[in-house]
Parts: C-alpha cells; sequence; structure tokens
C-alpha cells in the first residue's frame, strides 16, 4: 500500500496506519484469500512483471510463489515497506522478485519494459486512479496485461442484519473519502480501466460467502480481516464526529456476531484484467 506524500494530491494518507497490527491484518488478508483471488493469476516463464504498489509483499510471495519463472519488480513508495516486503520474500526462499523503491507516478523504467502489470489494493488508496493507470499503461508493452485488484466495502452483507455495523463500516468508507481515496472502487474497475486507454477488459466478481460451515473463513476472513480493519479506524472515525464510542463498538460487536454459529457474512472483490492496444 502506498504512503502518503504531503506534498502531492494524487495520494491520500493511508487510513489504517503502518503499525505492526495493520502489517498482520493484510498478511492474513492475503493468506485467507490466495485462491479466490490468485487462482488464475500465473505469468509465462521469461515475462517480466511489474508489481505496482507492493506494501509489505503480503500479495508478492503469491505472485513469486504461482510464476517462478518469471522475473517480478515490486515498487512501493514506502522504503520501511519495502524492507518488509524483501524480508518476508527472503524468508520464503524466493529469487525471482526484485524491490525498488519508487513513487508509481514517476517510475525509473524505460517505456514498455514489462509484460505485464499487477496492482491489489493500491487504487483505493489515490486521489487519481486513472492518472495513475495511464502512468503505469506507458511501462506495459502492446499487448500486455494489467492486473487490477479492488474491494468495495459498500458490497458487505451479513446475518444477523445490523445497522450498527453497517454505520461503523460506512465511518471506515467516509474517512477513505475525506482522504482522497475510494472504498467502493471494485465495482469502478471496468470504466477505471477503459478511461485509462486501455482495450479489452474484463472484470469478475470474487465472493466471499462465510458461514459456520467455512471455520477457516470465520476466523480468517470476518475476525481477522474484515473486522480487525474495522476496529482499527475506531479513533480516526471518533476524531472525525462520523460516530461516537458507544455507537461504534455497538457496530463492532454485530460484526463480530456474524462469527457466531447461525452467522452469515459475504464481501465481495473485483479483478480486472486489461490488455494494452
Amino acid at each position: 500500500m502506498n504512503e502518503a506524500k504531503p506534498y502531492n494530491y494524487r495520494y491520500m494518507t493511508y487510513v489504517h496506519g503502518y503499525h505492526q497490527r495493520e502489517q498482520a491484518r493484510l498478511q492474513d488478508q492475503a493468506s485467507t484469500l490466495v485462491e479466490l483471488l490468485h487462482a488464475d493469476t500465473v505469468y509465462p516463464e521469461g515475462s517480466r512483471v511489474l508489481e505496482a504498489g507492493c506494501g509489505v509483499g503480503a500479495q508478492t510471495v503469491t505472485l513469486a510463489g504461482r510464476s517462478p519463472g518469471a522475473t517480478i519488480i515490486s515498487v512501493d513508495i514506502s522504503e520501511r515497506s519495502i524492507v518488509e516486503a524483501s524480508e518476508k520474500i527472503r524468508k520464503a526462499g524466493y529469487s525471482n522478485v526484485w524491490f525498488r523503491q519508487a513513487d508509481i507516478f514517476q517510475l525509473p523504467f524505460d517505456p514498455e519494459s514489462f509484460d505485464h502489470i499487477f496492482v491489489c489494493f493500491v487504487l483505493e488508496h489515490l486521489a487519481s486512479p486513472v492518472e495513475a493507470l495511464r502512468s503505469l499503461g506507458t511501462f506495459l508493452k502492446p499487448g500486455g496485461t494489467i492486473t487490477v485488484i479492488e474491494g468495495d466495502h459498500g458490497s458487505a452483507c451479513f446475518y444477523p442484519e445490523s445497522e450498527a455495523a453497517q454505520k461503523v463500516i460506512h465511518c471506515q468508507v467516509e474517512l477513505q473519502k475525506l482522504a482522497g481515496g475510494n472504498a467502493n472502487i471494485g465495482r469502478e474497475l471496468y470504466p477505471l480501466l477503459r478511461a485509462s486507454g486501455f482495450g479489452h477488459t474484463k472484470v469478475t466478481p470474487r465472493m466471499v460467502y462465510v458461514d459456520a460451515g467455512i471455520p477457516e473463513l470465520v476466523e480468517g476472513f470476518i475476525k481477522n480481516t474484515f473486522t480487525a480493519m474495522i476496529e482499527g479506524v475506531r479513533q480516526p472515525a471518533l476524531d472525525a464526529g462520523l460516530s461516537d464510542a458507544v455507537t461504534f463498538d455497538e457496530g463492532v460487536r454485530a460484526l463480530y456476531r456474524t462469527m457466531e454459529k447461525d452467522g452469515v457474512f459475504c464481501y465481495t472483490f473485483f479483478k480486472a484484467v486489461a490488455v494494452k492496444g
């Protein structure tokens, strides 16, 4: 995830922060959703792949493992994130990833020097996603692909229904909007890519459905991924006047309630693959 540059309107502040708990949440999210998001993320041997906005390497490990014959260049604007991502790849034993600290709006590469580009959970944090996609497109060879994955908080639904839970989710959406981002950007991937000049574009929804019959997702997604994310914005939401403490805590309890035997939780990610004409 990209760390904000205060002088650059194209970046927003990362609303979740860069503390250790958030890093653990990102890793839990990546581990839980590997098959759902990446079963079809495979790059050919000999191809050169740019991962834009690699963050702490939560997705990088999957890319490296699923495409061992590809060379992956992973960039992020945060030096701290690059250090942690590099260590994660080292521990995993992969040798096909190279890291570089860089701004995705000012990448230090030659035009049309990549066969494929991968962007995951990055556009939601940018104030100008079309500009970012156009910039990335200059580094893609004609006929190459760009893969973009984003969530959409507006897709969250659950049982038992809870107005308080919807309110705390809305707090996170509003915080991201106030900072210049878009937590509901998943539904916009097709028009964003087309507006950025890409050709054939295919978008597929990737729904996470969780009930008591899928215990690994109850823990991995409801608790460690989604609810942990919402809990992480409690203080910023209170400081911004988006909620009071009683209402916020009631909403979080309602999200945890969906983990019980009769609970159900649904959330949709969107994955787009577009071709440069």
